[in-house]
């Protein structure tokens, strides 16, 4: 016999045999994993991954990753099955369960698991096998029961989560919890909660009608008490008479007795197989948990347990976020002379939501007062940084002196230089308390609030520009508008978050925010807290900054009424300033009948005194009172050189300036001033 021949073309016994229990397992569409309890780490081997089918090197180790893989019906049944297991005391469970493919179908896996636990009893590590069972459920029955199955438990479940899908902090927890519709479902009367703190519960809900021990809020986890027993142990604890009551817990016995509470359950609450608290449920008479009730329980209380671990990591982060948020603000308002502020400051009602929003107050040379306002871009840890140096480099440019436009110029490009992508909107104000006069310059930011002391509330117009950061969008030409601010008025600074809601418009905010400020308030402290907190403010999306100034009696007051402005040598430019001083001006004495012709005249005079002369000027507008209240114009320079009135005939040689404001001005003159002159013009204004 040809024994070569006869083995021709077969494989001999002992290639491509598998030689590891891992290749087996491979090609089988079987895999290994480990999951590590204590720091929540899921070990895949490369088999487990291609079961799950998990892109390559995008698994993170820990099992919320896999959540995205999963229906979420999935992830919460098994879940449940998993805490059901170690709440039973069992060493193993298995489970069929549904996978997204990437086509985007889904498919069946099984999964078989051991529970190893440490000497007292506590899960530490849960180890087994994932296997691809598609085939084997495509043509059975099982496949059909176990959907059956799997739909009543969906049902308890999709029932119990959805109560609690639209709570976010521990304390829309509780409200979903003690409602009467959870409540009279369940036929308890009362229910109690505990999380884990270390080596103790914190009860966090408890009945309130019945007397508690006075350490009953924090107990430790070696105590002889239901929640503490639950907690040790990870198994529920089913009371069924006030006898069994007050055998298994005699020190609690006594507080519960006398409300008739005939039984009990406690069930431990357990979370990606770890266990973050305890809920109790109080019965009156006797109570006979059977099966059913026992898995409707069991399944809440997993339902619970998710619902409460995402809680407690929305409340911590809302609490990360108001700390940085308020570390980054001013820790205290200095009070100063002639002037009066406040601030209110409420951080948005969302997880992670760290927001731009900033406010200050400065002290500046001279008695004056800065106020500035502003949001940068975003709701993250990089605004408020952002924020945090924006709010630093506006004081230290305001201290040292620099005119408001300048201030906003470079706290633009400062911006504009950390490529941050990132933009701000500002409001940046000035005050002489003295005097009153209130110099704004606004970057994209909204228009500020007047009230004044008559009560009337109204938005105060403020020449706009681009907001902060935006220098490749145009050039920085910041323009200041001025207001005389009297004694008793109050300006009202404020970011969107107080008047932006969702599809509403921005400007009906504003206004309904004028019309809901309260009449004349004395109070600015109260005052800024009920703007930040009124019932008006409700969709707490965005955080909110509110800034109130309001002027005193000054102490030491000028006499008259008067604004500067210098310009430099043949910076005709700058005389674009000089008319908006002038209209702000006139607008705030309410000089306003003859304006065009104020800011003509004002304007000729000064552009006549940088054509002749070689020095700069300075342009004063001054409101003389009495009986015959005029408003003055005054441009001085340091040249003896007389202006001229021209005639008609010679105005092709030098222009017409002067006869302009011969024309136009009630009055007008030249005053000798030592080594310059003034040349003046007055208008009449009743």
């Amino acid at each position: 016999m040809d024994t070569q021949g006869a083995m021709s073309g077969a494989t001999p016994p002992h290639e491509n045999r598998p030689t590891s229990v891992e290749s087996i397992l491979a090609l089988n569409r079987m895999g290994v994993f480990d999951w590590d309890l204590d720091q929540n780490l899921l070990h895949l081997d490369s088999a487990a991954r291609d079961v799950l089918e998990l892109p390559p090197d995008e698994y993170e180790m820990r099992p919320q990753s896999l959540h995205g893989y999963f229906p979420p019906a999935e992830v919460s049944r098994l879940d449940l099955l998993t805490s059901q297991a170690i709440k039973e005391g069992r060493n193993s469970f298995g489970a069929y369960f549904r996978v997204r493919t990437l086509e985007g179908g889904t498919r069946w896996n099984h999964v078989q698991a051991y529970i190893r636990r440490i000497v007292d009893g506590r899960p530490h590590r849960i180890v087994g096998i994932l296997r691809d069972a598609t085939d084997e459920l495509r043509h059975s029955t099982d496949r059909l029961s176990l959907e059956a199955t799997e739909s009543g438990v969906s049902a308890v479940l999709g029932d119990t989560t959805a109560a609690l899908a639209t709570a976010r902090s521990v304390r829309d927890v509780l409200d979903v919890l003690e409602s009467p519709g959870v409540l009279s479902r369940l036929d308890a009367t009362s229910l109690g909660l505990g999380l884990v703190e270390g080596d103790h519960l914190r009860i966090i809900a408890e009945r309130k009608d019945v007397d508690q021990p006075s350490d009953a809020s924090l107990t430790r986890l070696d105590a002889d008490l239901p929640m503490s027993e639950v907690v040790r142990t990870m198994r529920p604890v089913y009371i069924g008479s006030g006898e069994e009551f007050a055998e298994r817990y005699p020190q609690l016995w006594p507080y519960v007795e006398p409300e008739g509470v005939g039984s009990a359950v406690c069930l431990p609450l357990v979370a990606h197989a770890r266990v973050i608290g305890a809920l109790g449920l109080l019965y009156r008479g006797r109570h006979d948990f059977d099966a059913h009730e026992r898995t409707l329980l069991n399944a809440m209380s997993s339902s619970v347990a998710q619902s409460l671990q995402r809680a407690t990591l929305f409340d911590q982060g809302r609490r990360l976020a108001e700390d940085l948020q308020r570390f980054m603000l001013p820790h205290s308002i200095p009070r100063l002379a002639g002037v009066r502020t406040a601030v209110s400051y409420r951080p948005a009602r969302q997880l992670g939501e760290i927001g731009g929003d900033w406010y200050d107050v400065i002290p500046l040379p001279g008695g004056r007062v800065a106020i500035v306002i502003g949001d940068v871009q975003g709701h993250d840890t990089h605004a408020a940084a952002v924020m945090g140096q924006l709010r630093i480099v506006l004081r230290a440019y305001a201290a040292e002196g620099h005119p408001a436009t300048t201030v906003m110029a470079r706290a633009s490009a400062f911006l504009a230089d950390l490529d941050t992508e990132r933009f701000a909107t500002c409001l940046y104000a000035e005050i002489d308390p003295s005097t009153g006069w209130l110099r704004m310059v606004r970057a994209g930011h909204l228009d500020p609030l007047l009230m004044r002391g008559d009560g009337e509330c109204r938005p105060l117009p403020v020449a706009g520009s681009l907001p902060l950061g935006l220098l490749h969008l145009g050039p920085l030409d910041y323009r200041e508008t001025a207001l005389e601010l009297a004694v008793g008025e109050t300006v009202l600074l404020y970011t969107d978050g107080l008047v932006e809601r969702p599809g509403g418009d921005i400007e009906e905010g504003v206004q309904a925010l004028a019309d809901s400020v309260p009449l004349g308030p004395s109070d600015l402290d109260r005052l800024a807290d009920w703007l930040v907190e009124s019932p008006r403010v409700t969709s707490g999306e965005d955080d909110i900054a509110v800034l109130l100034l309001r002027r005193e009696t000054p102490v030491n007051p000028q006499v008259g009424r008067r604004l500067h402005q210098y310009v430099a040598p043949g910076d005709m430019e700058a005389l674009s300033g000089v008319r908006h001083m002038v209209r702000d001006a006139t607008r705030a004495w309410r000089a306003d009948q003859f304006t065009e012709e104020i800011v003509l005249t004002t304007h000729e005079l000064a552009t006549n005194a940088l054509l002749h002369t070689e020095e700069g000027v300075t342009v004063t507008v001054r409101l003389l009172g009495g009986a015959d209240r005029r408003l003055r114009i005054e441009v001085a320079d340091r040249s003896t050189r007389q202006p001229k009135v021209l005639h008609a005939e010679e105005w092709h040689r030098t222009g017409r300036g002067m006869l302009l404001v011969d024309r136009l001005a009630d009055r007008w003159g030249v005053e000798s001033r030592g080594a310059g002159k003034c040349v003046w013009c007055e208008f009449d204004s009743p």
